[in-house]
């Protein structure tokens, strides 16, 4: 099956963009769009039934600024029939009671508007005090967590692991395979 996957994220150090380049680079056997939401408009998302969106959160639970810029145009999508997986960024230990909340608040917005949301990741592995990221259960989080500045070897592993389930969750390719 083939369908172009839109790849989208907002970066202001730099380790996002990393990080989606990485998944870019993992995903280079499909069609896959990337896109700065620093330089896209967030209606583009409406373009694909699969979305990719990573996000970082900043300083004690904040958005970060692009995504901040654009957020009030996820309001008005209609995001029914989009399957989408989230990756975010965050401090653990400089940040720990507000580890990945941005990635959560993401999260909602987008569920709320109808999509289906995929690719939750186990919270086995990190060391945080609280997060608006996580499932009802607080056993997962509601996206692939990543954390560039305490865990950052581990990162390669994680988007490899992320990366094939996504594509089985997205039904693109046999879970397993």
């Amino acid at each position: 099956m083939s369908a172009t996957i839109g790849l989208f994220y907002g970066s202001t150090t730099g380790n996002t963009d990393d990080v989606a380049q990485q998944l870019l680079e993992l995903l280079s056997e499909y069609d896959v769009e990337l896109h700065d939401v620093a330089d896209s408009d967030l209606s583009l998302l409406a373009s694909y039934e699969y979305l990719i969106l990573g996000i970082p959160t900043w300083d004690f639970g904040e958005l970060q600024e692009d995504w901040l810029d654009q957020w009030g145009q996820l309001d008005s999508l209609a995001m029914a029939g989009k399957h989408c997986a989230l990756f975010g960024l965050g401090d653990q230990i400089g940040y720990g009671e507000w580890f990945l909340d941005a990635m959560g608040l993401l999260h909602d917005q987008l569920q709320q508007r109808g999509a289906t949301m995929v690719g939750y990741w186990p919270v086995d592995g990190y060391k945080f005090e609280a997060s608006k990221a996580l499932t009802s259960d607080s056993k997962q989080f509601v996206g692939l967590a990543l954390d560039e500045d305490t865990q950052h070897i581990d990162t390669a592993e994680r988007l490899e692991q992320w990366a094939a389930q996504i594509l089985a969750e997205f039904g693109l390719v046999e879970a397993g395979s």
